[in-house]
């Protein structure tokens, strides 16, 4: 695949965990979490999978008699043992369960389980993600600003937006706080916090999916500045001038790229 097309995969995987782990979080799911994001990062992955007895394994490492192995439920344990070992304290037979020494390790699995939840599937995350290509030239920059810029004269919404998606993962820009969110608008920038828990937010860059307008604010922003986060809402309201906007966004956006890497 391509870097671009890396990288798009990377944010997928990325987005998915993120699900998972929100999930796992979440007082009122009873328990469960979401099965279907995790399966298909674990299709990304291509793992090897077993139905055994009512559990569906997943064979992260295979390479000797004791086997990584996720099982797919709401504890989303990683296992170091074997299949049939994990069988057996997971979902034991009646005649399994009549062995002392069984009984003991299906009450106490501590010695076996190398994780689990979110450890599991930040585990897992970082397991697919390692086996993309992301080195990039500056050719593979180059393409995405000028397929951001096209988008944008031509008013493809969703080209604009795998871009900015793009250039955010390079950069590290992340989505807008609270205090910064508004509405039919991707926002973007860098983001820190302070000590006293201000969020400092910036480079801002905003994308209004109504109007098809791109613009940039140059300058960090801190939360609890009242009137800069005037002076902001005042931008993406067309009262105040932005440091930049339209195309030149994009020609911003790939300078402040990390240089190259990795690739003749």
């Amino acid at each position: 695949m391509s870097f671009k097309d890396n990288l798009l995969k990377k944010i997928e995987i990325d987005q998915l965990a993120r699900r998972v782990i929100q999930s796992l979080k979440l007082p009122d799911t009873g328990g469960k979490f979401d099965k279907v994001s995790m399966q298909k990062i674990l299709a990304i992955g291509e793992y090897p999978t077993r139905r055994e007895r009512d559990m569906d394994l997943y064979i992260l490492e295979n390479t000797a008699e004791k086997k990584k192995i996720l099982v797919l439920d709401n504890g989303l344990a990683i296992y170091h043992t074997t299949i049939e070992d994990v069988c057996m304290r997971k979902s034991p037979s009646v005649r399994e369960m009549i062995s002392i020494r069984n009984t003991i390790k299906i009450l106490n699995d501590k010695d076996v389980i190398l994780s689990k939840k979110e450890d599991s599937v930040r585990t897992v995350q970082a397991d697919v993600t390692k086996g993309l290509d992301l080195a990039y030239t500056e050719t593979d920059i180059e393409q995405i600003e000028k397929e951001g810029q096209a988008s944008l004269e031509s008013r493809y919404a969703d080209g604009v937006l795998e871009a900015l998606s793009l250039f955010a993962e390079l950069l590290d820009y992340r989505e807008a706080p609270k205090a910064f969110q508004v509405t039919h608008h991707k926002i973007l920038g860098s983001l820190q916090t302070k000590e006293n828990n201000e969020t400092v937010f910036g480079p801002i860059v905003t994308y209004s999916m109504a109007r098809n307008t791109l613009k940039l604010i140059d300058t960090p922003i801190g939360s609890f500045d009242k009137e800069k986060v005037a002076f902001f809402r005042q931008v993406i309201d067309g009262r105040a001038d932005a440091a930049m906007e339209g195309l030149p966004v994009f020609k911003y956006l790939k300078s402040s790229v990390p240089e190259y890497k990795g690739k003749d």
